[in-house]
């Protein structure tokens, strides 16, 4: 029996579930707090748009966490997006440096 991947998760929806949905805010709210049109969240936390480390400070401030959290639940989220799209392309027509070596 095959293993099916999951989906990866991308950093709005677990902005939307873990923080949100336990203060009960939604997207105005929380543009509001950091400052920011309720637009860019919205499109967050739909997975639209990517947190920008000008978010990602935002978001460490207002919720007393670091910038880097947000930054590293997207560059997670961009690399296994990027793997599952490109992943064996690149598999293929990339050879490994050590290969080369005689």
């Amino acid at each position: 029996m095959a293993l099916r991947q999951r989906a990866p998760i991308h950093p709005g929806e677990i902005l939307a579930e873990d923080v949100l949905a336990e203060l009960g805010m939604n997207a105005n709210l929380l543009g509001e707090a950091l400052g920011v049109a309720p637009n860019r969240i919205s499109e967050i936390l739909r997975g639209r748009r990517s947190i920008t480390p000008d978010t990602a400070l935002r978001l460490g401030r207002w919720l007393g966490s670091s910038a880097e959290f947000w930054l590293d639940l997207q560059q997670a989220y961009d690399l296994e997006v990027t793997r599952a799209e490109r992943g064996a392309e690149i598999e293929r027509t990339v050879t490994p440096r050590t290969a080369l070596v005689t």
